[in-house]
């Protein structure tokens, strides 16, 4: 079967080679299109053009470039949407996913509509499904939401999102997001307290990562924070600079990644929301208690006794910083309950057979 897959910036993880980043909807375009190319399934990418040559094969995923939609803009998607579409006509595929909000949805419509392809959407977000995205978004929000009902087949990622799937009248398919496979055995050495990883994003919310820093200032904090706000970027720079506690770095590549997670006693969250934050998935791998600030999807720290989440309350959540430092026991539970999550709802076998099930595969 082939399959195609639209993401501006997977094929970062897919480039060894490659040491720029981007988020946790294109690290999961990678991985599923990676997994499907290994079992022999042909996997097409169209990707933002970066520069980059065309159609190379990476990992076996070939990365056709779309043109500049990556950037956003309304003149650079409009300019891209011939090209793509030609490229969907060209290689007709069996089915076309989109992972997380976008108008792309919407505009697939039309190969759709000309039997150039079937349509799949991965939701990736609970608020692309449970309204709120089409409440602050109203034009865009609408046309991504009719591009979700006429598509083929959708999956959820959590519980939650089956449940609004469910009340939108729409049937889906969960499966887990999956991992990437470990390039290096675990190190042994946990020489950092707390972990922060995420975009350099108002959403994340880095500077209550720095409070907590400073409020444990005999505590070793690691904070990785990509550029991709300017001016919160630089604040949180300066800030992290005077503290002595704290490292900071810009960028680390993909396959670099999961050993900072290995060396973390504790990772944490800050963000207001998340899907499927695969930095919990790595926390887990790597052994690694969860703080987190807001987010416990479908409840899985609780259920995992996988770490804590404050329920947005700042005052508890320095407070359970305090404890998971200071207090051993408690942080080997929530460790162990971690790797148990992990475990139990991530495997890549497991969840790509999910996956195809609902395009009609046989598993395997």
């Amino acid at each position: 079967m082939k399959l195609l897959f639209l993401s501006s910036y997977a094929h970062l993880a897919l480039d060894p080679a490659e040491t720029r980043v981007s988020g946790g909807a294109e690290l999961q375009v990678a991985l599923m299109a990676r997994e499907l190319a290994a079992r022999g399934h042909d996997c097409v990418l169209i990707c933002g053009d970066h520069g980059q040559a065309d159609d190379r094969v990476l990992q076996g995923v070939r990365a056709r470039l779309g043109g500049k939609f990556q950037t956003g803009g309304l003149v650079d998607t409009l300019r891209a949407v011939p090209r793509v579409f030609r490229i969907i006509a060209e290689e007709r595929p069996d089915f076309t996913f989109v992972f997380g909000w976008t108008t792309w949805l919407f505009f697939l419509l039309w190969p759709r509509m000309r039997r150039h392809t079937r349509l799949g959407f991965v939701c990736m977000l609970d608020t692309e499904v449970n309204g709120e995205f089409r409440r602050e978004n109203p034009v865009r929000g609408a046309l991504f939401e009719h591009g979700i009902r006429r598509a083929d087949v959708r999956h959820a990622i959590t519980d939650y999102e089956v449940e609004c799937f469910g009340r939108m009248g729409l049937d889906c398919t969960l499966y887990r997001p999956l991992i990437m496979p470990r390039t290096s055995p675990r190190a042994e050495e946990k020489d950092i307290d707390f972990l922060w990883v995420a975009r350099g994003q108002p959403i994340k919310r880095p500077h209550v990562f720095l409070d907590l820093c400073e409020a444990l200032p005999e505590a070793r904090c690691v904070m990785i924070a990509p550029n991709e706000n300017a001016k919160l970027w630089q604040s949180i720079a300066a800030r992290a600079a005077s503290l002595r506690n704290v490292t900071f770095i810009e960028r680390v590549p993909y396959n670099e990644g999961q050993a900072w997670y290995d060396r973390a006693e504790v990772f944490v969250n800050t963000s207001t929301w998340e899907g499927f934050a695969n930095s919990f998935i790595q926390a887990g791998q790597g052994g690694a208690a969860i703080l987190s600030l807001n987010v416990n999807t479908d409840q899985l720290l609780t259920r995992f006794h996988a770490g804590v989440c404050a329920d947005d309350d700042a005052a508890r959540f320095l407070e359970m910083a305090r404890a998971l430092f200071t207090d051993l026991k408690l942080r080997r539970e929530m460790q162990a309950g971690a790797a148990r999550f992990v475990a139990q709802w991530h495997d890549n076998a497991r969840n790509v057979d999910c996956f195809l099930s609902a395009l009609g595969i046989c598993a395997g």
